[in-house]
This record gives structure tokens, C-alpha cells and sequence, in this order.
């Protein structure tokens, strides 16, 4: 069952995976993290997941901490991990099948799409950024937005 103790101990293992990483404006990456919990925040499966949704992409060492969650979590992590052996439209349809996925996606690529945080970045990155972002939305269903 995923409950509050399951989004705390989420909380926990995404500050000590993301402790020390910085993103693209310089700011800590956990704050990224933080805001896309928030973004889904009152379901317990969804909010775990949005915590976790980098940790097996930018922190392999962390990976055995999964373990001590919920299936339903980790399936969702995993649908959220890009490898490099899966094509941009697969990595995209995958999640397009799981509504927690598909939650904490939409939620990430909003944080990322922030024009607050793009505002900080050069605006040749920011451009190449916002249509990495509107290409991802199209690829996942969403109107442009």
C-alpha cells in the first residue's frame, strides 16, 4: 500500500540521490524534484513517484533503494527512465499507458517548461529546450501549452 510513510521515505531517498547535484540555471536539482512532488501532490502512488522520477536516470548508485517500495512504484519509475535502449516514441507510448506515469511526466516537463527557470538559461539553450519540452508533450498527447 502507498501511504503517506511510503512519500516520506520517497522524499528521503530522492534528497540523498539528488543531495549535491546542480541543474542547467545553477540552481540544487532537488528543488526540481520538490516541485514536480508538489505539482501532483494528494495521491500518495502519484507523489512517491514524482520524488523518485529521476533517482534510476541520474543516480544509478541509488537504484537498490528502490526495492523497498511498492511494485506499483517502481514500475512507475522505470516507465519514467529513459535507456538507451528504448526509442523516443516507445519511451513516450509506455507512459502514455500508465496514468501515474503519465501524471509525473506532464508534471516534469512543466517544471522544466517553467519560463521562470528558462528565463535563467541562454536563449539558444532555452529555445532548444522549450521545443525539446512542447515535442515531448505532443509525443505523450497534450495540446500544445
Amino acid at each position: 500500500m502507498v501511504d503517506a510513510n511510503t512519500v516520506a521515505m520517497a522524499k528521503a531517498v530522492a534528497l540523498r540521490a539528488h543531495a549535491g547535484q546542480i541543474d542547467k540555471a545553477g540552481a540544487p536539482y532537488v528543488g526540481h524534484v520538490a516541485r514536480v512532488a508538489a505539482r501532483v501532490a494528494g495521491n500518495p502512488l502519484t507523489e512517491a513517484v514524482a520524488w523518485l522520477h529521476d533517482v534510476l536516470e541520474d543516480c544509478p548508485a541509488h537504484a537498490a533503494e528502490l526495492h523497498a517500495f511498492p511494485p506499483d512504484v517502481v514500475a512507475a519509475v522505470s516507465l519514467l527512465t529513459r535507456t538507451a535502449d528504448v526509442a523516443s516514441e516507445m519511451y513516450y507510448e509506455r507512459i502514455r499507458q500508465s496514468p501515474v506515469a503519465l501524471a509525473v511526466k506532464l508534471a516534469d516537463l512543466a517544471d522544466n517548461a517553467a519560463p521562470d527557470r528558462l528565463a535563467k538559461l541562454l536563449e539558444t539553450v532555452a529555445q532548444r529546450l522549450r521545443a525539446k519540452y512542447e515535442h515531448a508533450r505532443a509525443a505523450l498527447g497534450q495540446a500544445s501549452g
